[in-house]
């Protein structure tokens, strides 16, 4: 393998070690307590989740995209409604792979639609041009 396969296999073993690990919490006595809510997006019926360390251009305003209900307070009857945020096209990057999500071009977080354990090529492609 090399370095640039190796290099793309880690960041999203990165990713997704930094998405599972923000989805536990301790209390004040250190036991683990309620989850607290990953970042992750839904737009047109697909979920997306960050990927840090990928160098992208915004193309342009596509929609509005929501993050789902979050409960990380521990309560039974505190449940935090979803928010929603712009979504937008990634140069180059079907919307069915990659979007950028935030309030203007210039603030977005990079999300990929993607249920397996490796990326999609358009979204390595970027990663190895980095």
């Amino acid at each position: 393998m090399n370095w640039s396969g190796r290099g793309a296999g880690a960041l999203l073993a990165v990713a997704v070690v930094v998405t599972t690990a923000g989805c536990t919490a301790a209390d004040s006595n250190g036991t683990e307590g309620a989850a607290s809510c990953a970042m992750e997006f839904t737009y047109q019926g697909r979920t997306y989740r960050d990927v840090a360390n990928v160098e992208f251009t915004v193309a342009g305003r596509l929609g509005t995209a929501t993050t789902p209900p979050c409960d990380d307070t521990g309560s039974d009857d505190v449940v935090e409604d979803g928010t929603t945020e712009t979504a937008y096209e990634i140069e180059g990057v079907s919307p069915d792979v990659a979007i950028g999500v935030g309030s203007s071009p210039d603030d977005v977080v990079f999300v990929v639609s993607s249920s397996g354990s490796t990326l999609p090529p358009e979204v390595r492609e970027l990663i190895e041009a980095s």
